[in-house]
């Protein structure tokens, strides 16, 4: 295997080639290979000084650089050296954006160079299955289109700069609870359409230089021992080129890792190599697996110093912080709004925004035309807690930037204390502000959402609400003005009860990372236009999601038993009613669609259509593209996103806009045939803004690539018929049958297999193989 690098040659006679021949790998000692598939402490690889190997080193960092600046804990949660904290994934996701994934995969990238990190770990791009996984916050979407397209566009910027990335956690790995040890339990097809779909998109388009497996089993095995993840899929099918890495603590046993496919155990673990050591030994393991693993181990060092060697040691953190900026302003979506967004700078003064001071509207000069209330508008909860966890060298918040915008000492209440019971005393002085800015006509900013104590790696949520207090807060409020903007910040779906879907504007804003205040601020005020989309669906309720009945399982199995239809699709197939559907995201401006065209090639379908700014402000949209195929012959979601694209407008001005699906991403998996299909039909492409806002549709005819089948006497009779080649070798039989003239008895002899015909009709066991020799024979 071959890992190819812009920056290194390929020479077999170079010692620093990224890619060994066998007889330089066999310049290793077995002790030395050995050592190489397991890590020398808690970030670092082992070096191996006969070779020139230095150690080199990993870190977390899907959203922001993580490098401890002491030695490692058992955990890995010390602090870590200051970095950009970027929007986490719930944010990037919410852009829609190739554009801006790629560019903070640049900026993480170009700061892992600074600090000498050759792999940064991530991204995480694992389905959000339900919304009460307590990591969601660091995956992407429900959409495995989405996710890999998204998760491509990172991983190029990240290694395009010279620095690995890590795709995780591979795979099925949908929850935090039991997570070391549960068995996600998934039928064939949905694993490969949903579950691997994106790795299986970002392997192939990008060739990460590590996957990093998952705790958890699948079918009953660990993934860190998972020869059909780790070899049959991710090798075979796919033609991964890189190392697959452990997660932390995620081997049982080295040598049976090893022999699956596994190369590199971390974090270090004597035992491990005793587990190798024993499993060569009693021919458990074979040495070619071992040699495989440390080639790989020492192919990715070698390709690592070769690209820090050129690393610069300062970086643009300015430049980087404009890059979050961006990217957080592009995250927050607008969900609803009645004309109260944006808003009008208020007049009149105040003290200068730097003094500081949180008062509650006496800091003002007279009344004041807007209010700010909630505890996360001054301690903003920007990113999410356990591993991913980034030290940012600056924060804005909110309110800060809200009065630095507005000039003026907006007033500000707490409200409430995340992660306590209501407090009336701070409750009361909300409400108070609140009534006010109602008396001068102004209006209220409050800003709700879920604090760390509820969303972290390590463990799920109880439910999806919002807590008690907020909520009991915002109902005071409204009794006392009509005029409130809900903010909301939190890494996965929270259901919104009345007081919040009543309010006449209402702002997703995620978490953002370091910049979400000022692009909140920004959006507010309508100095950027907001852009972003749901990524997961907003459902009216838990129960009324696909995986309620089967999340998160019970001693240590989780049935997968809503199969393919995960969040939006599940919630399409049922026509079940949502808070907001799968895409959606709001404008200042307005856009139209038109001219949609749709043509079929040998290698996918071309979309064209042209988009149209009908408002009066210059705005980005974001175009969908959702596929079906009428009549087809196996179980599909109502409609699957397989396309998207955006364009940023001057009012008034149009452009035509072309979405690209490739051939792959209209394959399903064949459990007949255990592979990947195109099916022989009627195509049809509806477009729009959301999976429930398609105002254009357009069909085409697709030829498939269908492998010719082969009949056998399990078909049934129905099966057989619907053959085009069958129908001439069995209509005659079966019209002289004495059942040919009665339709009841032709539905039932449909379902009927060839082998139990004997005796029916004068047939018998030798007739009916004639019969499935002469309709293979016409194939």
């Amino acid at each position: 295997m071959t890992i190819s690098s812009e920056n290194s040659e390929n020479s077999e006679n170079s010692e620093n080639s990224v890619n060994p021949t066998a007889s330089e790998r066999s310049r290793l000692t077995a002790d030395e290979k050995i050592a190489l598939t397991g890590g020398r402490d808690f970030w670092h690889l082992h070096e191996v000084p006969s070779q020139e190997l230095p150690s080199i080193m990993v870190t977390d960092g899907p959203h922001g650089l993580r490098k401890q600046s002491s030695e490692g804990d058992h955990l890995g949660l010390n602090d870590s050296e200051p970095a950009t904290c970027f929007p986490p994934a719930v944010g990037l996701a919410a852009t829609w954006s190739r554009e801006t994934a790629a560019a903070v995969g640049r900026a993480i990238a170009e700061e892992a160079r600074s600090q000498q990190v050759s792999v940064v770990l991530g991204p995480g791009i694992n389905i959000k299955r339900s919304p009460l996984c307590g990591r969601n916050f660091e995956y992407f979407s429900e959409d495995p289109h989405l996710t890999g397209e998204l998760a491509t566009a990172y991983v190029d910027g990240v290694q395009e700069q010279g620095v690995g990335t890590s795709l995780k956690h591979f795979a099925v790995n949908n929850q935090e609870t039991d997570r070391l040890r549960v068995s996600a339990e998934v039928d064939e097809r949905t694993l490969h359409e949903i579950y691997l779909r994106s790795f299986r998109t970002v392997v192939t388009r990008a060739q990460p230089w590590t996957v990093m497996c998952s705790y958890n089993a699948v079918g009953g095995t660990l993934a860190s021992e998972n020869p059909f993840l780790l070899t049959e899929v991710l090798r075979d099918q796919w033609g991964f080129e890189g190392l697959v890495v452990s997660d932390w603590g995620a081997v049982a046993d080295r040598g049976r890792a090893v022999a699956a496919g596994l190369d590199l155990q971390m974090p270090a673990d004597p035992a491990g190599e005793e587990d190798l050591r024993a499993g060569l030994e009693n021919g458990t393991v074979d040495q070619a697996a071992v040699d495989r693993a440390a080639g790989l181990v020492e192919q990715l060092i070698r390709r690592s110093v070769e690209n820090l060697s050129e690393a610069e040691t300062e970086i643009d953190v300015e430049g980087h912080h404009q890059v979050a900026l961006e990217a957080a302003r592009r995250a927050i979506v607008l969900l609803q709004n009645d004309g109260i967004l944006p808003l009008d700078v208020p007049a009149g003064g105040g003290k200068d925004p730097g003094a500081g001071g949180s008062g509650t509207g006496d800091a003002c000069t007279g009344p004041t035309p807007l209010a700010v209330i909630g505890d996360f508008a001054a301690t903003p909860r920007y990113q999410g807690a356990g591993s991913s966890r980034v030290n940012p060298p600056r924060l804005t918040t909110a309110l800060d930037s809200i009065r630095s915008l507005t000039g003026t000492e907006v007033p500000f209440a707490r409200g409430f204390e995340p992660g306590k019971d209501a407090d009336a005393g701070l409750q009361g002085e909300a409400v108070d502000l609140a009534r006010r800015t109602a008396e001068a006509g102004g209006t209220v900013l409050l800003f709700l959402g879920l604090g760390e104590d509820v969303e972290s790696e390590g463990y799920d949520r109880e439910d999806m609400e919002l807590p008690a207090a907020q909520v009991e807060l915002l109902e005071a409020i409204r009794q006392v003005t009509g005029r409130v903007v809900v903010l909301l910040s939190n890494g996965s779906a929270v259901r919104l009860p009345a007081a919040v879907t009543a309010a006449p504007g209402v702002l997703e804003t995620w978490l953002l990372g370091q910049a979400g205040g000022e692009a909140v601020a920004d959006v507010l005020f309508g100095r950027a236009n907001p852009s972003g989309h749901l990524a997961e669906t907003i459902p009216l309720r838990l129960e009324d999601t696909p995986s309620y009945l089967h999340f998160p399982g019970d001693h240590s199995r989780v049935r997968y038993g809503e199969g393919l239809f995960v969040g939006y699709r599940g919630f399409d197939a049922l026509g079940t009613e949502v808070a907001y559907p799968f895409g959606h995201g709001l404008s200042y401006t307005t856009f139209e669609l038109g001219d949609l065209a749709v043509t079929s090639g040998a290698d996918g379908l071309d979309v064209t259509v042209t988009v149209t700014n009908t408002g009066e402000r210059a705005g980005r949209a974001v175009v969908q593209a959702y596929v079906s195929v009428e009549g087809s012959t196996v179980t599909r979601a109502l409609r699957e996103l397989k396309g998207f694209g955006d364009v940023t407008l001057e009012p008034g001005a149009s452009e035509q806009l072309s979405i690209r699906i490739p051939r792959e991403d209209l394959q399903f998996w064949s459990v007949v045939d255990g592979t990947w299909v195109v099916e022989t039909g009627t195509y049809a492409v509806d477009v729009g803004f959301s999976s429930r806002d398609l105002p254009l549709r357009a069909e085409v005819e697709v030829l498939g690539d269908e492998p010719t089948p082969v009949v056998d006497t399990t078909w049934t009779v129905g099966e057989v018929m619907a053959l085009p080649a069958a129908q001439a070798v069995l209509a005659p039989l079966f019209a002289q049958m004495p059942i040919a003239e009665d339709p009841e008895m032709q539905k039932m002899i449909a379902q009927m297999p060839l082998n139990r015909l004997s005796g029916l009709g004068g047939l018998d066991r030798a007739m009916i193989q004639q019969l499935v020799d002469a309709v293979n024979a016409a194939m």
